[in-house]
């Protein structure tokens, strides 16, 4: 399937906002009072920010391969 320039630069831009909100969430969680009481969460929250961070770098390197970044 191809993707024009846009649509990775949107998709990889929507992915940016996610993972700073994903990134200030965990540091929100982990701050608390009692960080252990959200310990489901703050690992769902790592495990986001590392499948958006391998979404992102496929599509950064879909970007330079195709000569489109």
């Amino acid at each position: 399937m191809e993707f024009s320039k846009e649509d990775l630069t949107e998709a990889k831009r929507q992915i940016d906002s996610a993972l700073h909100k994903l990134r200030e969430t965990v540091r929100t969680l982990e701050s608390k009072a009692d960080p252990e009481r959200y310990k489901s969460q703050i690992t769902l929250a790592k495990r986001r920010i590392q499948a958006f961070g391998i979404a992102n770098r496929l599509i950064e390197n879909q970007l330079e391969a195709s000569g489109l970044d």
